[in-house]
């Protein structure tokens, strides 16, 4: 990522925040609006507590603030509220929404048409970014069904960061895969004296953002203890806009996660760099603590859960969890119960089926394969295909794999990683199995097996602890991305091309070691072979589980207690090379243990700007006996959209 621009200081500041200004008031975003007919207002509530809007005003280019009549006079915690402008909206207008007080709360402008049948927020209600004239209106529900399928480029460019610590500093972030021009464009604060500055005469001057880089800027017109921030394109449209209360941007007011996500004030200003997301609290609009939800129940016979073992410290730079703070239990009490397992714990892997996202699936070490279903807030097994899980086995039906990761290949195939074979557990059994997960019957048995156990001789001393420090997890990259993000294959010291591998596939493998935290590629060949393409350096003590996220479009590498509870995101850096982004801490009221499964939904299935994320407790120990989470494998939360 790039880093652009120094640093002046502002001069002018914006009016104060009247006393009668509800708490949490700057989460509430204008959402979506048209100026067709019933020139329609929809607002979001992005925040964790219910606003109250009563008394609030709204003016548009040509009115001074009036009231108007919502659909509720309060707006729940992600919820909406709409109503129809008293005084009517033009095909290119501008929107502006009061406090009681007086306080501007949000605002968005449009040109000629822009919001026929609607002007929108995409990529997230309350959070995405501003889309003229979508496809559909869908005032009191999610925009996701109105919004196009691809953003428009200029719309990928976010305020990322802001101050009113001095400097009144802003910093954009361009989220997109292509440079925006921004030469032309213009930022204004609350205060609807001011005119509007442009990005260009501002110092430092900036003409455009690189894709995935950042610009920053000193406001002409400054920013005040509590005040606002809009940004408008060279038509006049709207790209994005925050607002924040009393000292709410001091030292900054950021965006968690960076580029995404609602607004939260920083302990830590990064203007140029990715967000510490270390704050909290919603931009000065009132504290938030995250809440442990669900679980509870008696264990069942024979349940006998395990204390984490191996808990280190957790990584300098890891950033706050950017996804919801609150988190449910997501599992009945010792569901995992088996024949070869009899404890109920050792859930480790955890996988979405990317063709049918509302299906997870997951393995347990003693050789048990479960596709889940959602259930009342639960995953639970489909019993449409077994309601206890299917035993899997090596090649010719032998042994028991210790199955630790599990990934989904392009052939719509599941593979599973395992470091040693349960009936011989002191030697190491370093596979990668392909199943089909439409395979009849109770054992499922691979139709390709790769084992690279002489890769590690290291874990071959006949210590039973040496040989379970093996294949913990497993992701499956497609070619496209590689190629795409310019990855340099090790083997040619060229851009990668797959078609040097022609019985590849369409997509790379790569395995976590937990042994050092390295991640190690394969091409897996469908005649039994496989092509190694060297090792990856995560910068973790260990990897338990593996991700390719095309969200983010980042490998996720996880790594349970022995790390802190870790996520490090992995990119293509400018050389070539697969190199750590960013790392993320689980959300803070999880227990710290051995979680070692981690899986975030596909974008496809977002509401109000964030997906599901669902960690696996192989130990099933939670905060220890007595407690909600004692017996429980499965914990589910948010990730941002």
């Amino acid at each position: 990522m790039t880093l652009s621009g120094l640093l002046i200081t502002g001069t002018l500041a914006a009016q104060s925040a009247a006393a009668a200004d509800p708490v949490g008031y700057p989460n509430v975003r204008i959402n979506e609006v048209t100026s067709s007919n019933n020139d329609t207002v929809e607002l979001y509530n992005t925040g964790s507590t219910a606003v109250s809007i009563s008394g609030w005003k709204m003016s548009d280019d040509s009115f001074s603030p009036q009231t108007f009549s919502p659909s509720s006079s309060t707006i729940p915690a992600g919820g909406f509220v709409t109503f129809n402008s008293p005084k009517g909206l033009g095909d290119s207008d501008k929107l502006v929404i009061y406090t009681s007080g007086g306080t501007v709360v949000d605002r968005v402008e449009w040109a000629t048409d822009k919001a026929k049948p609607a002007m929108a927020r995409c990529g997230g209600d309350g959070t995405g970014a501003w889309v003229p004239t979508t496809s559909a209106t869908t005032f009191g529900a999610s925009n996701a069904s109105g919004c196009p399928s691809s953003i428009p480029a200029a719309s990928r460019v976010r305020i990322n960061e802001v101050t009113s610590n001095g400097s009144d500093t802003v910093e954009l972030y361009n989220g997109g895969t292509s440079a925006v021009s921004v030469g032309s464009w213009k930022y204004v604060d609350n205060d609807t004296s001011h005119s509007a500055a442009s990005i260009s005469s501002s110092s430092p001057s900036a003409t455009s953002i690189p894709a995935g880089g950042y610009v920053t800027f000193n406001s002409t017109i400054g920013l005040g203890d509590n005040d606002s921030a809009f940004l408008v394109d060279n038509n006049g449209n709207t790209i994005d806009s925050v607002t924040w209360a009393t000292d709410g941007a001091k030292p900054s007011d950021e965006r968690c996660a960076n580029g995404t996500g609602r607004f939260q004030t920083a302990t830590t200003a990064t203007l140029g760099s990715t967000n510490s997301c270390s704050g909290s609290g919603d931009g000065g609009g009132g504290e938030e603590t995250g809440h442990l939800l669900g679980g509870g129940g008696s264990l069942t016979s024979g349940c006998t859960p395990e204390a984490a073992s191996g808990t280190g410290s957790t990584p300098t730079g890891t950033l706050a969890w950017p996804g919801g703070l609150d988190v449910t239990i997501a599992d009945n009490v010792c569901a995992f119960t088996t024949s070869t397992g009899p404890e109920g714990r050792d859930v480790s892997g955890l996988a979405f089926d990317p063709a049918h996202p509302s299906v997870l699936w997951a393995v347990k070490n003693k050789n048990w394969l479960y596709k889940l279903a959602k259930s009342n807030d639960k995953w639970i097994p489909d019993s449409s295909w077994s309601a206890t899980g299917k035993q899997i086995r090596f090649a010719g039906g032998s042994g028991e794999p210790d199955a630790e990761g599990l990934t989904f290949g392009s052939n719509g195939h599941i593979y599973v990683t395992s470091e040693r074979d349960n009936t011989k557990n002191t030697a190491p059994k370093d596979t990668i199995m392909e199943f089909d997960p439409a395979a009849t019957g109770s054992t499922l048995t691979p139709l390709h097996q790769w084992d690279m156990t002489s890769q590690f001789p290291q874990l071959n001393t006949g210590d039973k602890d040496d040989a379970n420090l093996g294949f913990e997890g497993v992701g499956y990259v497609p070619d496209s991305w590689l190629t795409a993000n310019g990855w340099v294959d090790p083997l040619t010291g060229a851009a990668y091309n797959p078609a040097n591998y022609p019985l590849h596939g369409s997509g790379l493998f790569f395995a976590g070691l937990e042994y050092d935290g390295t991640l190690h590629v394969y091409g897996l060949n469908s005649d039994g072979t496989f092509t190694t393409f060297g090792t990856i350096v995560t910068g973790k003590a260990s990897v338990m589980d593996v991700t390719f996220d095309a969200g983010t479009q980042r490998l996720i590498a996880t790594c349970d207690n022995t790390c802190g509870e870790t996520h490090t995101f992995m990119k293509v850096n400018a050389s070539g090379a697969l190199v750590p982004d960013v790392s993320y801490k689980n959300p803070a009221v999880m227990p710290t243990g051995n979680l070692e499964g981690f899986a975030i939904a596909p974008t496809s299935t977002c509401v109000s700007g964030f997906r599901e994320a669902v960690w696996s407790d192989d130990g099933i120990f939670g905060f220890g006996s007595g407690s909600s989470s004692y017996g429980h494998a499965l914990y589910s939360g948010t990730f941002p959209c």
